[in-house]
């Protein structure tokens, strides 16, 4: 798999981040000085791409850089800059066993900026379906986007969500502004493989080390977004999407309340058969539901906000986005 690094590297650094992508080209360099997250890569049984093989290297190397232990490493971030490939490979050198143990683990980014798209698809949802809503989260990490009615958003100019929250989301907005109408959730929960406590230290520190070190804006968003589920803890299930979807699906909804299923980024995750049972357990749901999907499409070249309706499956692609919400291009329907 050589190589997979520095080709992330090229993505990385179109989505803005100079830094992150030049920690990945030093790691690609300085591979063989770290002989265990050589092997683990080399021996990965799955698609690097989609497993984010280059994301668990960046949040690893992240995580020993705000432990501190490293001096040297500490100052690279701190300062931004520096001569990777020594440092970079020391610190593989040093911690290739805490660097092959952490990219065991699936990312766990919990992006709250994303939410700002699932704000917008939840509003033109309301103008089709004048409900509120309850939403279920696949793949929902810590659960912080389980939050979104906690937080202020500005879309293209409608503000909506919570006034006054600390966590403020306004993504670059292209294209018109979404349609305006109110949002009222009357539940959450989700369900995840392995859910993150934000009571944790350990947990939420894990989240902290897969932020982009050189984009500070969205470690203080996530710092808010954290303090706000300490308060508010989401309600998570530890389980399969495929056992908790059709469970969920089978309790009846409350009156007047429309469910939706909502899953950002945790798709491209799961297999086939996960993604087969996800269709069918909504296709056989009691409606009215709904489905908004933040995901990669199969070839991975853009990321797309979706909005389906049953029972007719009828599919929208309301935007085009940025991985991690920094901007959406929104085609869906206009604001008057």
């Amino acid at each position: 798999m050589t190589g997979s690094f520095a080709r992330q590297a090229q993505v990385v650094r179109a989505l803005g981040s100079a830094f992150v992508a030049a920690v990945l080209e030093a790691g690609e360099r300085q591979l063989y000085r770290a002989p265990l997250t050589a092997r683990l890569i080399d021996d990965w049984p799955g698609d690097p791409a989609a497993d984010a093989l280059a994301m668990r290297f960046n949040g690893a190397l992240h995580a020993l850089a705000r432990r501190g232990d490293d001096v040297a490493l500490s100052a690279l971030y701190a300062r931004r800059g520096g001569d990777f490939d020594a440092v970079i490979g020391g610190a593989m050198a040093d911690a290739d066993g805490f660097i092959a143990d952490w990219m065991r683990e699936p990312p766990q980014t919990n992006e709250v900026a994303r939410s700002a798209a699932i704000m917008a698809a939840l509003m033109t949802l309301r103008a089709e379906v004048d409900r509120p809503v309850e939403l279920l989260e696949l793949g929902a990490s810590a659960g912080l986007n389980l939050n979104l009615g906690r937080y202020a958003f500005d879309l293209g100019g409608v503000r909506v969500g919570q006034a006054d929250s600390p966590v403020r989301i306004a993504p670059e907005w292209r294209g018109h502004p979404p349609l305006a109408r109110p949002v009222e959730i009357v539940g959450a929960r989700g369900v995840d493989l392995r859910p993150l406590s934000v009571g944790d230290p350990a947990a939420r520190e894990r989240l902290m080390a897969y932020v982009w070190a050189d984009q500070p804006e969205r470690a203080d968003r996530l710092h808010h977004a954290l303090a706000i589920a300490r308060a508010h803890p989401p309600l998570l299930t530890r389980g399969d999407i495929t056992d908790w979807l059709p469970l969920e699906l089978s309790r009846p909804a409350g009156a007047g309340v429309c469910r939706v299923v909502v899953h950002a980024m945790s798709l491209q995750y799961c297999s086939p058969a996960t993604h087969a049972a996800v269709a069918t357990a909504l296709a056989t749901a009691d409606t009215p539901i709904a489905r908004i999907g933040f995901e990669w499409t199969e070839a991975r070249d853009a990321v797309h906000l979706t909005l389906t309706t049953y029972p007719d499956g009828r599919a929208r692609h309301l935007a085009t986005c940025h991985a991690y919400g920094h901007w959406i291009d929104w085609h869906g329907p206009a604001a008057a």
